[in-house]
């Protein structure tokens, strides 16, 4: 039986909950597709999530690890294509670090592709009914920190594909940030069902039109 690390985030940035987290822990012990999914907490702060993050690997040893995060304010679920070497906080984590310009491993790769069906994974989601997009950045705090560590991983350790997720704010969020868009618990965790879903039956991408102009 494959195994699957699923990743949430504590809460963040004034947040009391975090819908990454909410939605992975949904799924822990579940058997999706013939494999066993375990989640995993992650800090969220600089470093630690990394120790975290490969502590779980050490130990489960997983085929196929996702992470997921936070992403108020975007209006759908992105999947993310790459993540870069750089930690650049606009504002201090959890633990009160703000690296500014700091590579995340020295003399590592620029940039690191995500080794999951990203593509597949957004048309099954829309076919779904919900919202989702390629993303071509998972920005520079502590989300693009894990996601590059966890491929910097997977390029050490062959065999082992990985990637990120953002969620959007939960409905009880939103509500304090007019104008935000929401999903419901219930989309998030289906959404991340169907990642893992994907993520173990598909070895190749869709070749579908996943760019953008920005």
């Amino acid at each position: 039986m494959k195994t699957v690390l699923l990743t949430g985030f504590e809460p963040f940035g004034g947040e009391t909950i975090n819908p990454s987290w909410e939605a992975a822990r949904r799924l822990d012990g579940a058997t999706i597709a013939g494999a066993r999914v375990h989640a995993r907490l992650l800090p969220c702060a600089f470093g630690s999530a990394l120790d975290t993050l490969n502590r779980e690997l050490d130990a489960l040893r997983p085929d196929i690890a996702i992470a997921v995060g936070q992403a108020g304010g975007r209006p759908d679920i992105a999947v993310e294509r790459v993540a870069i070497n750089i930690d650049d906080a606009r504002f201090p984590d959890n633990a009160g670090r703000q690296p500014i310009d700091q590579p995340i491993v020295e003399d590592g790769p620029a940039a690191y592709f995500a080794t999951l069906p990203i593509k597949a994974i957004v048309a099954a989601l829309r076919e779904r009914g919900l919202p989702a997009t390629v993303s071509q950045s998972a920005g520079t705090f502590v989300c693009n920190h894990v996601m590059y560590g966890l491929l910097h991983r997977g390029g050490l350790r062959g065999g082992l594909r990985g990637g990120f997720i953002h969620l959007p704010f939960l409905p009880e969020q939103a509500v304090r940030h007019p104008g935000a868009f929401s999903l419901t618990l219930d989309d998030c965790v289906e959404a991340l069902r169907l990642a893992v879903e994907l993520s173990v039956t598909r070895e190749r991408d869709l070749a579908l039109s996943g760019g953008s102009l920005h």
